[in-house]
Parts: C-alpha cells; sequence; structure tokens
C-alpha cells in the first residue's frame, strides 16, 4: 500500500512511526512532514490545509490511503475532495467533521442522541450572553463555536471572567469567524479524559484512552495550551468505565451521526469529565488528539495499517488491536514564552542521546533544520515520551531524557504524571 499522512506536527510524526512498521505498506508520504518525520517518510512540500493540492498528489502519485492529522483539512472537505477521486482517506467527511468544527452542532448530537453532556446555550449576541451569565453566575466554560486553534475556550472562575470571555469572542471578534457564536455551559467537575475510538460510520472500536495536561504551568496553573503532556493509561479508568463510554456517547453519538446522514468514518476523539453521575461529554473531536497520540501510539503492540482500511470499508468490527500492558508518559518541550509569543530559530541538541533508550521516543512538533542543526520552529517543539512497567518508572524515564536533551530556550513542566 501507499499511504500519505498529512501534517506536520509531533502527532503525525507518532502516526508515521506506527504506520511505517507494516508490512503492508509500500511507499510511505507525509505533508509536509518535519524533520523528525524525514527519515521515515518521503516528506511532500504540500501544507495540510491546501485540500486542492493534497487530493492532487494523492491521485497523481497512486495512493492508496490517507490518514489526516489535523482537523482543519478535514473540516474543509479533505476526505469529500478524495472521495471523489477515488481516494480512500481514513478521516470524515466535511459534513462529519461539523463535530469538531461546531461547538453547537456537536452539542445538538449530543442531546439528541442523549449523550450525557453539560447543560449549555449558544448565543450570536453579546447583550443576550453577558445577560445569561449575569443569571447564571459562575463558574461557566465559553467557548467560540468555530476552530480557533486550541485558544477558544475558557474556563471562567468569576462571572467577570465569562464577560470577558464573550466579549472577547463576540464584541472584539478575537477569533474572527470562529467565535461569531458562544457556546456557554456549566462547569464539570471530576477528571477529565481523553478517548478514542475509530470508525467505520456505523460501529466502531475502542483505540484507547489517555489524559492530558492543559495548563502552561506547573500545579495546573497558567494559561490553557495544546497540551503539555500526558499519561496513559488514565489512573481509574477501568474496562467497565471503557465500555460505558463506547455504549453511552461512542456509538450513540455514530447512530446519531448516520440517522443525519453524515456517518463518521475515523478516529472519534471525546473529551469527557468523569463525574460523580459519570462520564460526560465536554467535546468531540475528529482526530487523535497531540500530544495522545504521542503517547498511545508507542504503547500500539499490533499494526495499526488494517485497522484503518477497515475502518474506510466499513468493517470495523471484524477489526483487532492489541497494546503493550505498560504505562506511557509524555513530556512537551515548549519555546518560551509559550503559549503567547515566542521566538524561533534556537538550536537543539542532544536529540539523539534523549532517544537512545528503547523505552524512550522523541517526537518532533515544531522543528526545521538550519544546514546540520535542528531547530525550534513552533510554540510546543517537542515531545518525549517513555514507557515502563509503571507510571512512576515511566515519568522518571521521560524526565531523564528531557534533562539529555540541550536547548536552553525550551522548557516543561516538570509534573505530568505527579498528580492526577
Amino acid at each position: 500500500m501507499r499511504v500519505l499522512v498529512v501534517g506536520s506536527g509531533g502527532r503525525e510524526h507518532a502516526l508515521v512511526r506506527a504506520i511505517a512498521q507494516s508490512p503492508m505498506v509500500t511507499a510511505l508520504f507525509c505533508a509536509p512532514g518535519n524533520p523528525g518525520i524525514a527519515p521515515l517518510a518521503t516528506l511532500v512540500p504540500i501544507p495540510a490545509a491546501d485540500v486542492d493540492a493534497l487530493t492532487s498528489f494523492a491521485a497523481a502519485n497512486a495512493i492508496d490511503l490517507v490518514v489526516p492529522g489535523p482537523e482543519a483539512p478535514l473540516v474543509a472537505g479533505l476526505a469529500d475532495h478524495l472521495a471523489a477521486r477515488g481516494v480512500r482517506c481514513c478521516g470524515p467527511s466535511a459534513a462529519a467533521a461539523r463535530l469538531e468544527g461546531s461547538k453547537q452542532f456537536a452539542k445538538e448530537v449530543a442531546d439528541a442522541a442523549g449523550i450525557p453532556t453539560a447543560r449549555w446555550e449558544a448565543f450570536t449576541d453579546s447583550h443576550h450572553a453577558l445577560d445569561f451569565v449575569q443569571r447564571r453566575g459562575a463558574p461557566l466554560v465559553v467557548k467560540a463555536d468555530g476552530l480557533a486553534a486550541g485558544k477558544g475556550v475558557v474556563v471562567a472562575q468569576t462571572v467577570a471572567e465569562a464577560e470577558a470571555a464573550v466579549i472577547a469572542c463576540l464584541r472584539d471578534k478575537a477569533f474572527g469567524h470562529a467565535g461569531a457564536t458562544v457556546v456557554i455551559e456549566e462547569c464539570l467537575v471530576g477528571h477529565e479524559v481523553s478517548v478514542f475510538a475509530l470508525c467505520d460510520g456505523r460501529d466502531a472500536i475502542f483505540l484507547g484512552a489517555a489524559r492530558d495536561y492543559k495548563r502552561v504551568g506547573d500545579g495546573d496553573i497558567g494559561p490553557n495550551t495544546g497540551g503539555m503532556g500526558a499519561i496513559a493509561p488514565p489512573p481509574g479508568f477501568t474496562h467497565d468505565t471503557q465500555a460505558l463510554v463506547m455504549e453511552t456517547i461512542i456509538r450513540p453519538a455514530l447512530a446519531e451521526m448516520a440517522r443525519r446522514g453524515m456517518p463518521f468514518t475515523g478516529i472519534l476523539f471525546a473529551g469527557l469529565m468523569l463525574t460523580e453521575q459519570g462520564p460526560k461529554l465536554i467535546e468531540f473531536n475528529v482526530r487523535f488528539g497531540d500530544p495522545e497520540a504521542e503517547t498511545l501510539l508507542p504503547l500500539l503492540a499490533s499494526d495499526l495499517v488494517p485497522a484503518l482500511v477497515a475502518a474506510c470499508q466499513g468493517d470495523i468490527a471484524g477489526a483487532t488491536l492489541t497494546w503493550r500492558a505498560e504505562a506511557s508518559v509524555s513530556v512537551v518541550m515548549a519555546g518560551a514564552g509559550y503559549p503567547n509569543a515566542y521566538q524561533r530559530g534556537s538550536v537543539i541538541g542532544g536529540l539523539e542521546r534523549a532517544a537512545a533508550g528503547d523505552e524512550v521516543s522523541v517526537f518532533h512538533a515544531g522543528t526545521r533544520t538550519d544546514g546540520d542543526k535542528i531547530v525550534a520552529d513552533g510554540g510546543r517543539v517537542l515531545v518525549v515520551n517513555a514507557m515502563a512497567p509503571s507510571l512512576v518508572q515511566a515519568r522518571e524515564r521521560a524526565y531523564a531524557a528531557v534533562d539529555a536533551i540541550v536547548w536552553p530556550e525550551g522548557f516543561c513542566r516538570r509534573d505530568i504524571g505527579s498528580h492526577f
């Protein structure tokens, strides 16, 4: 098989590495990729957002399977364009990708399917939204309806914070069209967990669960980020909880999407809160998480590609995946200043030494080459993953690898995996 992975971050590095191990794959490409991916796949200089160019490349190069990493090309219709050219894509149509592209749509689907979720209201008028905030009080969660690069969600502990978030979206247009509608919902209490399922439009198989750390600082302080680390499996996430999530959240969502004439194919990511009343949906995403992919995929002990193909062919029930019975910890290294302004171009050393052990991987999330050097080229730059028989051991290995990396301009949280 000839496979194309779309994207350039740590998630795509992890996907490429997993796919490259399949004996089914005869040629592997990544668009646009990064320096960490280069030894594993042929890099194609096409941006992940250029749906037309990606489709043309796939058709011209006899690609058998496209695996998108980020959500933006899916929301823009990459799967639809590929289908029109006869190319399989393990990702949802643009209509189905609205589960991530519109938080209001996702909440409507959840309500129609009977999926437990937070109470919510949607607003396009700031006066009505501010009146709702005053009447409901805090805490509240204020979300820009559309894609906002992970920055459109505010967990407001006070009325003033909620009001500021509403004004930023609806009056100041801080997120452009993505913030033209805001969803305001109750703040769920419990432990967050990310659950992934591989879907074929009708059914799904469990693809793993992880807990990520969104806040930038130790002790969960500071602004939200794209994710500063993750652990798997999440403590307290039992087989019974897994079964409950599949039966009360994942499969009802698939049934409702099929009922609406937009069956969901690909990786469905359910962000959940494990509350005292049971698992409740926070949001849906339509692709693998990041850094969850870098945390879960190293644990995969079987071939991923047959399962991806089975999802595309509507036969996921016949697919099987096996996993290593170990703990996995990922630590994100980011550029100073992230998630606000950060500098590019600082030199990173010690990467080979950091990844010297069989149980340690360093995934490139925001790097580029400068001659023979690897330099930072993003906010989240590296994801250091380690596996071990216990969470404590995996954490120790991950931070030992972090400390082997020479990058004075970088930083990381020091408490990933130390509390849940």
